[in-house]
């Protein structure tokens, strides 16, 4: 077993490394907007790589327990919080441009009726506002076992958020799929490990 100071070294090492994997995303996006490879729409173009950066840390976070559960390794829970919080960074990156680039702040209404699939995405960000106020340490202390049902709200914002992109996704659907095959096999391996319940937020479990 290592001495308490190389762990400690260790889990500063490992949270570096996850912290800058995470803003990868956001860093190549900066370098293709600076040098000009950002396409002919860069509007859409950083809105669909903002979101995708979000949905994708989202799926990083359920895969957490899983790894922790198939390794017996503890450590990997360390770093759900940070991926989270990264996911909901992204999202609001997300929204904020799609709001400056590509719609512009007014007739939001008239947006989401004629496009159904910003409702979804809007549904999947309003979900992760709560998660993110409530992933400090102050707030799961102060909420003690109220904390856990409102953090599978995240297994609700995953799902509305795949709709959000499989439903305007254009003619190639495949990378849709693949992501949605993903997220299905997380939710699926929970319900079997920990039963149903342990998906339905704000209910009360031991999970």
């Amino acid at each position: 077993m290592l001495p308490a100071a190389e762990r400690m070294v260790s889990s500063v090492v490992a949270k570096v490394i996850v912290f800058c994997a995470a803003l990868m995303p956001l860093i190549w996006l900066v370098s293709d907007v600076v040098v000009g490879r950002i396409g002919p729409d860069p509007g859409q173009e950083i809105t669909e790589r903002l979101g995708i950066a979000a949905f994708q840390l989202l799926l990083v976070t359920l895969l957490i327990t899983p790894l922790k559960k198939m390794t017996g390794w503890p450590g990997w829970l360390r770093h759900r919080r940070m991926l989270g919080l990264f996911a909901f960074f992204y999202a609001v990156l997300h929204v904020f441009a799609f709001l400056q680039l590509i719609l512009g702040w007014g007739d939001l209404w008239a947006t989401f009726t004629r496009r159904p699939y910003i409702a979804l995405g809007a549904v999947a960000f309003l979900l992760m506002i709560p998660l993110a106020l409530t992933s400090t340490k102050a707030m799961m202390k102060r909420m003690g076992r109220r904390w856990k049902p409102i953090h599978r709200l995240i297994y609700l914002s995953a799902l509305f958020a795949w709709l959000h992109f499989l439903w305007q996704a254009r003619s190639d659907v495949t990378e849709m799929v693949m992501y949605g095959l993903l997220l299905m096999a997380l939710l699926f391996t929970r319900a079997y490990w920990f039963g149903v319940s342990s998906l339905v937020p704000l209910r009360k479990s031991g999970v």
